[in-house]
């Protein structure tokens, strides 16, 4: 993964950072390209912070949970601020958008502070290490103290950063959520999951909830040169600050329904209608190339939607 050190370089803590923020909620390879296009744009923390938060989070659409774009942005200029990153848990744990787990993933790969971020890898491999059969989620505390106990091996004491590295690794390759790779394991000897011919089934899950569904509006105005009209949502609430479409239709005639589209968040699935029209002349306010704007994934569906609806239709500017 190209945020890792090189073998016998110490990890820069600018780029485990970025990785982490990045790699909450969101797998690795969706999150590869956003981080070389950020060390592109930002080779160091001190050029993100100087940067204007819109252009931030312009780069960071597509990648979801966008609170962390604005977050990212606050924690930067606050490390700018101080000259760097502290080396210190409690310090870091005070920064925007920096939790007890990414704080120890810092700690640890960047400083060699003797932590251990308990991820999902991790939780499987204590999971079945200890044979904890308790279900998730009522049970990640428990977990996460079993796992505390991989602290006292003496690779965790004399590498913490390598050690916390290495076990991410024995989750994602060996001690996969199916079919564990038991044979290989190193640790399969002292493993009571293998043991007692449970470690398949291990860590027990809660059945989860139904996800609500809900419906919305959203309206696709584009003029001659198919600019779109957008809106900046608000800094708090979903897609908090980002560019999006409108909810409520701008000052246009002939407004028809172009096609709807469903989107998956994380707590509920979203069902759009979209609306599309033409104009001469945009509204005042914001606007860009509809090809090419920086829009969340829901928002790009929907505009998508529209510009498919057009182009089967065969509209031109003449139309409108």
């Amino acid at each position: 993964m190209p945020w890792r050190s090189a073998p016998g370089f110490r990890a820069d803590p600018y780029h485990v950072w970025l990785s982490e923020i990045m790699l909450q909620q969101t797998q690795v390879a969706t999150v590869i390209p956003y981080y070389a296009k950020f060390l592109a744009a930002y080779p160091s923390i001190f050029e993100l912070a100087a940067a204007p938060v819109e252009e931030v989070l312009g780069l960071w659409a597509g990648l979801g949970y966008y609170a962390r774009g604005r977050n990212l942005h606050a924690c930067a200029v606050k490390i700018s601020r101080r000259g760097g990153f502290p080396a210190s848990y409690h310090q870091l744990l005070e920064l925007p958008g920096i939790g007890p787990y990414t704080a120890a993933a810092i700690g640890a790969i960047a400083f060699n502070i003797p932590l251990l971020p308990v991820d999902g890898n991790i939780e499987r491999v204590a999971a079945r290490i200890f044979a904890i059969t308790e279900p998730i989620p009522a049970a990640k505390p428990i977990i996460a103290k079993a796992a505390g106990m991989f602290l006292n091996d003496p690779a965790a004491r004399a590498a913490p950063g390598d050690f916390a590295q290495a076990l991410f690794d024995l989750g994602a390759t060996l001690c996969t959520p199916r079919n564990p790779a038991c044979a290989l394991c190193p640790w399969n000897q002292p493993c009571q999951g293998r043991k007692q011919g449970i470690a398949g089934s291990l860590p027990v899950r809660s059945a989860k909830p139904l996800r609500p569904k809900r419906q919305g509006e959203v309206y696709v105005l584009l003029d001659h040169s198919n600019q779109v009209f957008l809106v900046r949502r608000p800094d708090k609430g979903l897609l908090g600050g980002m560019l999006a479409l409108p909810e409520t239709p701008p000052s246009a005639a002939d407004w028809r329904i172009a096609g709807s589209i469903a989107h998956v968040f994380t707590h509920f699935s979203l069902t759009l209608t979209v609306h599309l029209a033409r104009t001469k002349t945009l509204p005042e306010g914001l606007a860009a190339p509809a090809a090419t704007a920086s829009l969340p994934s829901v928002m790009r569906k929907a505009l998508n939607a529209a510009l498919d609806a057009q182009h089967a239709a065969g509209e031109s500017f003449a139309d409108a």
